[in-house]
């Protein structure tokens, strides 16, 4: 790696504003409905799903490893412009997955957009590739207010 030396993490409650203005900038697909409330939400569920890449003390990348007890899902695997291809996304799933290994899991799965080919090209090279059997069904839920990541 090139540069100042990247260190990953775990992130926290105190990254949650810096998470989302990163997400912003080095993210694609951020109409998602992103909020503090729910990545809050999501560390009180699983805290140590979230994990950040450094470098000079600055947020360089994340990526959500997520278990739910069933299956290893990946979200949110993002780099900041100025440090693409520089082994940054590598060592983010390298950790996620070493993470998931330790729950026994045999397979992680990751959501990518379709038009975004960028990341076609770094997931294929980590190994990961689309399955052709099927595809992902979706139905929108009615807001709700309260609940948990709920920030109104």
């Amino acid at each position: 790696m090139q540069g100042s030396e990247v260190k990953i993490r775990i992130g926290s409650r105190d990254d949650v504003d810096a998470v989302l203005e990163f997400w912003r900038l080095a993210a694609e697909g951020t109409d998602r409905h992103d909020s503090p409330g729910k990545i809050a939400a999501l560390l009180d569920r699983d805290p140590e799903a979230l994990l950040i890449a450094e470098c000079g003390g600055e947020i360089a990348g994340t990526v959500i490893a997520g278990w739910d007890g069933w299956r290893a899902h990946l979200y949110r695997l993002a780099v900041h412009p100025s440090h693409r291809r520089k082994g940054i996304a590598t060592a983010l799933l390298v950790k996620a997955e070493a993470r998931f290994a330790g729950f026994g899991a045999f397979r992680a799965d990751a959501m990518v957009l379709h038009d975004n080919t960028l990341a076609h090209s770094a997931w294929n090279a980590a190994g990961y590739a689309p399955q052709p059997q099927w595809s992902r069904w979706v139905k929108p839920l009615p807001a709700r207010t309260g609940g948990p990541g709920d920030s109104r």
